[in-house]
């Protein structure tokens, strides 16, 4: 079911939280996006195969797949971006991804299908048209891949973070946002301490987002932060957490007995 983030009027943004069967735990729970500007459209991390077919009946009683612009896509892991070879015989979207994967997108195509169609994103990041608005693709490298964006919109002023802020949760736990940050730091510490390079790009990452007005955080995985005094609370935590390389030491790097 689309729970319905933003909406305007003219402008709208669903999430899509249950398309995963996490029963068996055999797949991560993973959150899906629409976004639509007057009758422009784009869709955030579609997820793989078995999102697809959901995906795509989720939103036709909202907007017709034929007018979608854009997948845009966070990095190139399989949760983010397997089912694009349907998307590209289905649509006429083209796919927006860091300029260091564009040419790794083909591998989950067809050939041909991906022709003309992958456009790199610069390490710098880009502006979108859509509709009457735009998309910004926000640096967010080594947020855990060496590649990575966020997608930010002025108009919800959602900033959609991809695997930061992510929490291992099902996906009736996804529907609600983080009432008390206190209580579901355990469900993501462990993922952040492991998926985030390190504390400096932490640091990096909040110092830019500070300077944006961000009404609400949105990951890939799990429950959003919403209002600002939620998305300063993660902001607070993140900046301070020892992840990635700072945890690693010689004993994580021994040949096997």
């Amino acid at each position: 079911m689309a729970i319905e983030l933003f909406n305007n009027g003219k402008h709208l943004c669903l999430m899509f939280d249950d398309l995963v069967d996490d029963a068996t735990g055999d797949a991560v729970q993973a959150n899906q996006f629409l976004i639509v500007d007057n009758g422009d459209g784009a869709i955030i991390d579609p997820g793989g195969n078995m999102t697809y077919n959901g995906l795509l009946m989720g939103m036709q009683g909202v907007f017709s797949s034929k007018q979608l612009r854009y997948i845009l896509a966070s990095h190139a892991d399989p949760d983010i971006i397997a089912s694009v070879n349907k998307w590209m015989i289905h649509t006429e979207c083209k796919v927006y991804i860091s300029k260091l994967w564009a040419r790794f997108v083909p591998h989950f195509c067809s050939v041909g299908n991906a022709v003309d169609r992958i456009e790199g994103i610069p390490d710098e990041g880009m502006n979108l048209p859509l509709g009457n608005t735009l998309i910004k693709a926000i640096p967010a490298h080594f947020m855990h891949s060496e590649g990575n964006f966020q997608f930010y919109d002025p108009i919800s002023k959602i900033l959609f973070t991809g695997d930061m802020g992510a929490s291992i949760v099902g996906h009736t736990e996804a529907d609600t946002p983080v009432e008390n940050f206190q209580s579901h730091i355990k469900y993501m510490e462990g993922f952040h301490r492991r998926y985030m390079i390190s504390n400096k790009i932490c640091r990096y990452w909040v110092n830019m987002v500070r300077t944006m007005d961000v009404e609400m955080i949105v990951p890939q995985h799990g429950r959003m932060f919403k209002g600002k005094k939620m998305v300063n609370e993660f902001l607070n935590w993140i900046e301070a957490l020892p992840c990635g390389v700072d945890n690693m030491t010689q004993d994580h790097y021994r040949v096997p007995k």
